[in-house]
């Protein structure tokens, strides 16, 4: 009788853990022994439920990112397991907001009702699903549309210094989207406040907002939200996507994505790398940005990735990285007061001219 008492009991308390430890919105969980590497678990803090993300599996405890405010949280709380993994809300009442990685409103527009929730973690399209890019997706800039054209389901690289007009091309892309049928996502990562609400400004002025979406983990946010950011921007994206719209999605920026990932890295004790970056920072952009894809028959998502430098220093770990994942680089650099646009031409033309214009596919007979 005992024994059923105790199976009984295990039961009722095996998805239910305890807090051990927090310190710098990294909590550790001892108990929830069945529990998935970034699967969502819940701290029940009185009458509020505040949402964590598993991050690290170790032999006797379990270590959680919150994405929220982690300041009632204490140790020998209780932890709820939800039985799911990170995901986002999804659906065309997301237009026209501001919103944070995990959905939640920030232009107090009122509640955005949703049409399901899609995980911010997926494998991207495979080979077989894909069809070749012969599409233009056309910037309003005329240098990059008759020379290096962009296409839809491509992925291109906006990289240069601190303050020379990387946002502004990206801004001036989706403003040029206006009257087609290509819907934008646009994600700050780790900017300021006033940053995000002059770019909100900008766009809905210029009537831009009926087709975008703005994802905000502002530089007031935790390092997990800035984190998930770009991935949950791609959820959004990869909705109408496979629904068999058009989609432009800017990352701004990844540089600041990767110093977020290094900060919780280091503060869960993953081992360090290069410039403290862990072992798997490629990984961290290559499975978001190979999402990117011009389905067969179907739907696209372009993938226009931002990169900060430092006094031009495209050899540095992360510029590296990405200039790897991607096939056209734009290069800014600044000299003299003056912008410079610098065109690195790293990539077969035949490709660029699948996407070419049609009225300047003219010319080249």
């Amino acid at each position: 009788m005992s024994t059923n008492n105790e199976s009984s009991l295990y039961n009722m308390f095996k998805d239910l853990g305890l807090v051990i430890s927090i310190s710098d919105g990294i909590v550790g969980v001892k108990g929830l022994d069945n529990v998935a590497n970034g699967e969502v678990i819940d701290f029940l803090v009185g009458s509020k439920r505040i949402t964590g993300m598993v991050l690290n599996l170790e032999p006797e405890k379990i270590s959680a990112v919150v994405l929220g405010d982690d300041s009632e949280i204490k140790p020998g709380q209780i932890v709820a397991r939800k039985f799911d993994l990170m995901g986002v809300p999804v659906g065309e009442a997301l237009l026209g907001r501001v919103v944070d990685p995990m959905g939640t409103p920030l232009d107090n527009m009122g509640s955005i009702p949703s049409k399901g929730y899609a995980f911010v973690e997926k494998i991207a399209p495979s080979i077989v699903s894909r069809s070749p890019v012969n599409t233009p997706l056309e910037t309003g800039l005329k240098v990059v549309d008759s020379m290096v054209p962009i296409g839809h389901g491509q992925r291109e690289l906006i990289i240069g210094d601190m303050k020379t007009g990387k946002t502004a091309v990206a801004l001036d892309t989706i403003i040029n989207q206006k009257g087609t049928d290509t819907l934008c996502i646009y994600v700050a990562i780790g900017q300021k406040r006033s940053s995000v609400a002059r770019i909100k400004k900008i766009l809905a002025e210029r009537g831009c907002m009926e087709y975008t979406i703005i994802v905000a983990a502002t530089a007031s946010d935790s390092a997990a939200l800035q984190f998930i950011a770009p991935y949950s921007g791609c959820s959004m994206g990869e909705y109408f996507m496979n629904k068999g719209l058009r989609v432009l999605c800017v990352y701004d920026d990844l540089s600041k994505h990767a110093v977020a990932y290094r900060q919780l890295s280091l503060l869960l004790r993953r081992p360090p790398g290069r410039e403290g970056y862990p072992g798997d920072v490629f990984f961290l952009h290559s499975r978001l940005l190979e999402r990117s894809a011009n389905l067969a028959g179907s739907g696209s998502l372009t993938a226009l990735p931002i990169i900060e430098t430092i006094q031009g220093d495209v050899s540095a770990y992360i510029p590296t990285n990405v200039i790897l994942l991607r096939m056209v680089k734009y290069f800014w650099k600044q000299n003299y007061f003056l912008v410079v646009f610098v065109l690195l031409l790293v990539l077969v033309y035949r490709l660029a001219a699948l996407a070419l214009l049609h009225s300047l596919k003219l010319f080249e007979n």
